[in-house]
């Protein structure tokens, strides 16, 4: 499409004057900054016609063009630092939304996201939208997290600014406030509230510090693929395609992936080995599947972009990772 580079760079552009004045000036009301976040969005889509791959393809890693073959790619420039890319391969076929976003930009932070009310120890679900908009601070982009029980309890570990819910042994994505992204099985110690890791623990004073999400299984380990995926244990979980979500880490940088699923002629979603293929074409060295199915959601600057597995639409979870704005993090 003639001129679809340069209108992209005027978007960028105009979001990056969008965010850096409100790190500027942070007396800005949120409301105000997550609508000029949506404006942004909408600019930048309209740079591309919605079925062409065009530019949009030299955006993305090309071992991820390779596997998926998609015939409709579009990358969305949210914020500096977080890019949006929708593909759909007609070979399935598939709906994937990608989420690229590179954390050592400041202004940008993660946080764990709860149902309202939720505290330590508290049940409690909600829907992801739900969540993201009861957030005290500007969210940018959130989707779904950890496997739960049906009264509302995180089924691994979880730790955040409220405390610790999740007391079980689990795999998990876990962040220090300005530390390293990283992902691997923990322990939360019942009745001191302490997060152990495999070299590290943080006590319960210190909670606040590092936030925690679990999940099943862990998909990749220092490049490598971590036994055999659950398939000879859960054949109809893992070896059958599902929609599905996960997060991966190359070093600063976090991909956040969601697969849509269960919907004839849209998306047939990927069985555990198709969702690591996905992570190693992106070059991640730590990979880690969430919950999926009917909780599969990913929301971008005020709505779910992809298409909930259910037929009511997005389905109440137990906890969101989230992409927010933070301020506090450029001086």
């Amino acid at each position: 499409m003639p001129g679809a580079g340069s209108c992209v760079r005027r978007v960028v552009v105009r979001c990056e004057s969008v965010y850096l004045a409100d790190m500027r000036n942070r007396s800005r009301a949120h409301l105000r900054l997550a609508g000029a976040l949506v404006a942004c969005v909408a600019s930048a889509a309209a740079c591309a016609p919605p079925d062409a791959p065009g530019h949009a393809v030299d955006s993305l890693p090309p071992d991820v063009v390779e596997l998926l073959a998609p015939d409709t790619v579009r990358s969305d420039a949210v914020v500096p630092g977080v890019v949006h890319h929708f593909l759909r391969s007609p070979d399935g076929p598939l709906a994937v939304h990608l989420l690229e976003v590179d954390l050592a930009r400041c202004g940008l932070a993660l946080d764990l996201g709860l149902p309202g009310g939720a505290g330590e120890g508290d049940a409690g679900l909600e829907p992801l939208s739900a969540i993201a908009a009861g957030h005290e601070g500007v969210v940018i982009a959130a989707v779904n997290g950890d496997f739960f029980t049906p009264e509302g309890r995180p089924i691994g570990a979880e730790a955040g600014p409220a405390g610790v819910r999740g007391s079980q042994r689990s795999a998990a994505l876990a962040w220090r406030e300005g530390g390293e992204l990283w992902i691997g099985p923990v322990e939360v110690e019942p009745g001191t509230g302490s997060v152990r890791g495999p070299e590290w623990r943080v006590p319960e004073g210190e909670r606040g510090g590092v936030q925690l999400i679990g999940g099943r299984p862990e998909l990749l380990d220092g490049g490598e693929r971590v036994g055999d995926l659950e398939v000879a244990a859960r054949p109809e979980f893992a070896a059958e395609r599902h929609p599905r979500t996960a997060v991966g880490i190359a070093g600063k940088r976090l991909w956040i992936v969601t697969v849509d699923g269960r919907r004839d002629g849209h998306s047939v979603g990927m069985t555990l080995d198709e969702l690591t293929g996905l992570m190693e074409a992106l070059a991640v060295e730590e990979a880690l599947n969430l919950d999926g199915g009917g909780s599969t959601a990913m929301y971008l600057a005020g709505r779910i972009v992809n298409r909930p597995s259910g037929l009511m639409g997005e389905r109440a979870v137990v906890n969101a990772l989230l992409v927010v704005h933070d301020p506090e993090g450029c001086h």
